[in-house]
């Protein structure tokens, strides 16, 4: 039997041979220890290769403490950096430090890092605490900050030029050093981490029976929640600020330690530094060993996120603990119009109005503006498209998430949630590495086909496993997870396919042309007009799958043609907003609480409400920074995301 014993060395020697592949090209005589009398080969030995390979076994010695104190005090087997978005909070700080206020690296990355992994640690603990600190909420809290985050420090990113390489290639945690000086930062922090790990273990031990049983036998149970997710921020924070983001070794090591037969909280903060520590090691050889063969373009951290995704999947079932199905309990029923047709025609001229009115209104460097007839005329050519697209797309998004709403059984579904949105991102990024010269039909054929393939894998392992709704959402978030570590696996090539996936993943409107803006347009009508012909089935799948059946519903080929539907709108819509935005999630939320109940009334209310948010999220990316543009999706994704978070918060 493989136990962890055996295996850290076979682990060990993994790691060692591999860095000796990468480090075999650089002859190491008699070094003269004088860096002015050393060669090139041997400077890049001494100060390159040998620091990179120490600060790898210490970042992910942290990073697995980091996760086995997180799991441990949330009693949760998927809490780490990643998945509770501490990581990305510390991005986030980073970027905005680097880019509006860099007087404040001047102390150091390390307390921006800090700051900002701990605000993004709070408010995950402030979630968490109004939801019971149920393990599924915890991680869908923690990636829904996360993606937050990120899309903020995405924003950023593109809208300042003169950061973009040296913030992208951070990003995706690169381990290359150029001295000693990280290795010395980083055993600064893991030093004091490991003796506090070592002085929680007995208080940890108490904890793991329950807060509960926890406070009967006199423990402090806030205190000791509140010193161990500090000293687990602090460690993953520093690995952020050294090295950028390191997704899911704190995920991997103590899942490793517990499948090889490790038992015990002192035994799991024993093992998972030396297990994390081993499993960084490793993935940073392969790199190594993959870059002798030409130039290093691909960051350590991204292929850690690789094992991400499939990880957290395999790992879902074994979760404790269940969390509510996602009814608004803070909001109480949701009211239902007898005659919805008014406010459907309401919101129906209101949004004809709205398009009206941005036609005619602008700004100039003078301020604001309404055009003049001749001006509108000179306008009228690259305004209309953009504004078609932009309401196509929210109303495509929308219609997915009304149908994955429905079909999950979760108001909390949606596709960028539901990994449908990354699933798509992959196709389209197929698609550019994989034809010298894409069309655009292409591009929107291996989009769609990604977004449903998604959603189609992600349905397949969780009714196979007979998961519960809420678990879905977890699947979903960890194929959310999946496509974004491959993303930022192929951007950190660096080439010009790489320039153009990240210019549109940020998604933008501004160069869709009037017949691909009247195709998305069209698109969405017939997915609107193709989802009303099924407001059956729409109407009997949130009744669960014995009611459906016993009505005579085929549940099979409901679930294929919905998924096909919302793979195909979906697919669609991410082609001008990029793979976040939120829209899917609001539309149909706000389309219920106006009382639009029936499934008819349903689906034409969030198309409605789609296309006039994306309207305003358009409206919104041109002007908040004039004369420059903000991404559309991106800019969209900074409303829907905190609108997420504060659905999660009204929710007991």
């Amino acid at each position: 039997m493989v136990t962890a014993r055996t295996l850290a060395p076979f682990a060990a020697l993994i790691a060692a041979l591999l860095w000796w592949l990468a480090a075999r090209a650089l002859p190491m005589p008699a070094w003269p220890w004088d860096a002015q009398a050393m060669s090139l080969d041997q400077i890049r030995m001494a100060y390159g290769l040998m620091p990179r390979g120490v600060i790898a076994l210490l970042a992910g010695a942290m990073l697995g403490l980091s996760g086995a104190i997180l799991q441990v005090v949330l009693r949760n087997p998927v809490a780490d950096p990643t998945t509770l978005g501490i990581s990305a909070g510390a991005q986030l700080a980073l970027v905005l430090a680097t880019i509006l206020a860099p007087a404040l690296l001047e102390a150091g990355r390390w307390p921006v890092a800090m700051a900002g992994a701990g605000a993004a640690a709070a408010l995950v603990m402030a979630i968490g605490a109004r939801r019971g600190f149920q393990p599924v909420s915890m991680v869908i809290a923690g990636m829904l900050v996360g993606l937050t985050a990120s899309a903020v420090a995405g924003a950023l990113t593109l809208a300042q030029g003169q950061y973009l390489l040296s913030l992208v290639i951070w990003n995706g945690g690169a381990l290359v050093q150029q001295d000693w000086s990280g290795v010395a930062a980083l055993a600064l922090v893991l030093g004091p981490g490991a003796l506090a790990a070592a002085a929680l273990a007995r208080p940890l031990r108490l904890l793991s029976l329950g807060g509960e049983g926890a406070r009967g036998l006199g423990l402090n149970v806030a205190l000791m929640r509140l010193a161990a997710i500090g000293v687990a921020v602090m460690l993953a924070a520093a690995v952020s600020a050294e090295l950028g983001l390191i997704g899911f070794v704190g995920l991997a090591a103590p899942a490793l330690a517990r499948s090889l037969g490790v038992r015990g909280v002192a035994g799991l903060l024993a093992w998972s530094p030396v297990l994390g520590a081993l499993f960084l090691s490793v993935c940073d050889g392969l790199v190594l060993a993959a870059a002798g063969l030409g130039a290093e373009m691909f960051p350590t951290g991204a292929l850690t996120g690789l094992l991400g995704g499939p990880l957290l999947i395999w790992l879902l079932p074994r979760l404790r603990g269940a969390t509510p199905p996602g009814t608004e309990a803070g909001d109480g029923p949701a009211p239902r119009l007898a005659r919805p047709g008014r406010l459907l025609a309401a919101m129906a001229a209101g949004l004809v109005a709205a398009g009206l009115a941005l036609l005619w209104i602008g700004r100039v460097p003078g301020g604001w503006a309404v055009l003049e007839r001749a001006d509108l005329a000179a306008f009228l050519p690259m305004r209309l498209p953009r504004l078609l697209a932009a309401a196509g797309s929210g109303a495509a998004l929308a219609l997915a998430g009304a149908i994955l709403q429905r079909l999950t059984a979760n108001p909390l579904a949606s596709p960028e949630v539901l990994g449908v949105s990354g699933g798509a991102s992959l196709g389209y990024a197929a698609v550019v590495f994989g034809l010298a010269a894409p069309g655009a039909g292409a591009l929107a054929l291996g989009t769609m086909a990604g977004g449903a393939a998604a959603l189609a894998v992600l349905l397949a392992v969780t009714a196979r496993r007979d998961m519960p709704a809420e678990r879905v959402l977890l699947a979903g978030v960890a194929v959310s997870a999946l496509a974004s570590a491959v993303l930022s696996a192929m951007m950190a090539v660096g080439d010009a396919r790489a320039w153009a996936i990240l210019s549109w993943l940020s998604g933008s409107a501004a160069r869709v042309t009037m017949p691909g803006a009247l195709a998305l347009a069209g698109l969405a009508v017939a997915v609107w007009l193709a989802a009303l012909a099924l407001r059956r089935w729409l109407a009997l799948l949130p009744l669960g799958e014995g009611v459906a059946r016993g009505l005579g519903l085929g549940l099979a080929q409901a679930r294929l043609s919905l998924i096909l539907l919302a793979g195909l709108a979906t697919g669609a819509a991410t082609m001008v907003t990029g793979p976040l935005s939120f829209v899917g999630l609001m539309a149909p939320h706000l389309a219920c609480r106006a009382g639009l109940a029936r499934p008819a009334d349903h689906l034409t209310g969030s198309a409605l409400i789609g296309a006039g948010l994306m309207l305003a999220a358009d409206f919104g990316a041109r002007m908040a920074g004039f004369p420059y543009e903000l991404p559309l999706g991106l800019f969209a994704s900074l409303i829907g995301a905190p609108w997420l978070i504060w659905l999660m918060t009204r929710q007991r």
